[in-house]
């Protein structure tokens, strides 16, 4: 069982854990899905990229079964979705079945920002480890490049005649860097003499918050990927006409940039079960998924796929199945829903400190948001399995009565040791996933997409988070209007909120109803594909808190790193 803080006990952290590791070669993780060695680019002896002839061997193969992991509303008590999922793969393997992972890249934000790295725990931890935390094979990297040069060209284009009349007060394409950053979320570029450029207000985003991140994870192939590229809306003329990247001349050089990029990750667990990793947007303001050449490729090579969506299922779960899914045909065989004892007390009102005593009360009080997460994912169709991630201080009166309220709402229900017994902990949950895959399955979508905007964000407001009513901003008012009237309206709707409840102000814990749901800023992101609309005072550019992880890390005298989660 997980115990309650990684040192107690004299436990080791997870990145000691993941040091210690004893990983193959990623030739012999490769094997495992029959991936021959010509089809591998590698990144030293633990990393590689698959080639674009992999794809064209297997594309005509019968897909495998596609298993989403999602979870309740993240709160600082810890729900383990990453762990959850790698345990799972970890498990499958351990039954003999033919499984994969597919997971996001973390950003650089996180990582010395709040929560420190994202690979798993315990002993269900993909590695290695703190090379996925940092540079990894340099996707990111790529991403912001591409992004700022685009941004770099459309500045150029101003300064040498513009020639497509954009108006500098309605230019909409923002810098990115991967990084926490707040200063930069509003800055004035062109400062100087006149050939330093033209003077206007800018803006950075996160990178994982770009729309070429969204781009790089939606497209199928590098065809794909350059049309999606070339529809990006980056500015409007003076006579309120959109101005394209394909129109700017970007779009050949930022295909360059992401050739490498395109390419799905191969690395492994802590067992040596293989794990995609590739793509990275956020789920809070972004759509939260993996790549689909990742996911896509990992179908055609197993007969399982576990994968997870970002945050919370209201996030992470629905950008999953209304974008995601909806885009590219895939459908789910199987949800997994993760939740904890200690998570739900706090719903319940529990403070943290206090979360490791027995409380009933706060148990069946905090259950509700459990009970809307549930509801919510078999609007979709779909058999779902709820989890609990399983702590030392979680008692058999309350793991008891989170299974009886499970099975009565029709869910399968398996508690998951993964963190500390790894694969082996998993196998309850892993029998009844294959299970649950095996009943009948009626996906749909959550709405039709030729709804008008309004029309698609009301419904995820009222059905996904329980709000009674939406209001928006003049500006946003504005902007449906015009994504509407340039022939966006019949996208889906990526909603950007706060990932820590189900309605946009982060305070409102447990399941919260008859609130209305403020939208401040909508706009078009032509090339992925969907509308975004920003509720409350969620950011895209985040900042640090007074005591980021980026204080407590190191390289140590034997050039380890250390203090990365």
């Amino acid at each position: 069982m997980q115990l309650d803080t990684a040192k107690e006990k004299g436990m080791k952290t997870d990145i000691e854990i993941a040091q210690e590791a004893k990983m193959v070669h990623i030739r012999e993780v490769a094997k495992k899905l029959d991936i021959e060695e010509d089809y591998l680019d590698y990144y030293g002896k633990y990393k590689a990229k698959l080639t674009d002839e992999l794809w064209e061997k297997i594309k005509d193969r019968p897909d495998g079964k596609l298993i989403l992991v999602t979870a309740i509303n993240p709160t600082p008590a810890g729900e383990g979705k990453t762990t959850t999922t790698v345990g799972l793969g970890q498990a499958f393997d351990k039954l003999g079945e033919k499984a994969v992972i597919a997971l996001r890249e973390p950003s650089l934000g996180p990582c010395f920002g709040i929560k420190g790295g994202a690979a798993g725990g315990g002993y269900a931890q993909v590695v290695p480890m703190d090379e996925l935390n940092l540079h990894f094979t340099g996707d990111f990297h790529a991403i912001t490049s591409a992004n700022n040069l685009l941004a770099a060209m459309l500045d150029n284009h101003l300064q040498q005649g513009n020639e497509l009349h954009i108006d500098p007060n309605q230019i909409v394409w923002k810098r990115c860097v991967d990084m926490n950053d707040r200063v930069l979320r509003n800055i004035v570029v062109g400062l100087g003499r006149p050939a330093d450029g033209v003077v206007r207000e800018d803006h950075f985003i996160i990178t994982v918050a770009s729309e070429i991140m969204a781009i790089l994870c939606l497209a199928e192939n590098m065809q794909d990927l350059k049309k999606r590229l070339s529809r990006i809306i980056v500015a409007y003329t003076y006579d309120g006409k959109p101005v394209t990247a394909g129109e700017i001349g970007a779009v050949g050089s930022m295909a360059a940039l992401l050739k490498d990029a395109i390419r799905p990750n191969l690395i492994q667990t802590l067992e040596n079960t293989p794990a995609f990793v590739h793509g990275g947007p956020f789920a809070n303001i972004a759509h939260g998924c993996n790549s689909v050449r990742a996911t896509k490729t990992a179908l055609k090579l197993a007969d399982y796929l576990i994968t997870e969506a970002g945050f919370g299922a209201d996030l992470g779960a629905e950008k999953f199945m209304d974008i995601k899914c909806r885009m590219t045909g895939l459908t789910p065989s199987a949800i997994v829903l993760v939740a904890t004892v200690r998570a739900l007390k706090y719903n319940g009102g529990v403070a943290k400190a206090d979360l490791g005593a027995e409380n009933l009360d706060a148990l069946k009080k905090g259950i509700c948001n459990l009970e809307k997460h549930i509801e919510n994912l078999h609007k979709y169709g779909v058999p779902v399995v709820v989890t609990l991630n399983k702590f030392s201080s979680d008692t058999e009166a309350e793991l008891a009565y989170v299974k009886d309220f499970c099975e009565e709402r029709g869910c399968e229900f398996a508690l998951s040791e993964v963190w500390e017994k790894g694969g082996e902990g998993g196998i309850e949950l892993a029998k009844k996933v294959i299970l649950a895959t095996q009943k009948e399955n009626h996906f749909h979508y959550l709405y039709d997409e030729k709804l008008s905007i309004k029309e698609k964000i009301r419904t995820i407001a009222t059905e996904i988070y329980g709000a009674a009513d939406v209001s928006y901003d003049p500006a946003a008012e504005k902007a449906i209007a015009k994504i509407e009237e340039i022939g966006y309206g019949q996208t889906p709707v990526c909603m950007a909120k706060n990932q820590y409840s189900l309605s946009d102000d982060p305070k409102k814990l447990g399941r919260p109803e008859g609130y209305t749901l403020h939208i401040r800023e909508v706009y078009v992101s032509a090339g992925a594909g969907f509308v975004v609309a920003i509720t409350g005072t969620v950011m895209t550019m985040p900042g640090l808190s007074k005591h980021p992880a980026a204080l407590d890390i190191d390289v140590n005298d034997e050039g380890k790193i250390v203090g990365l989660f």
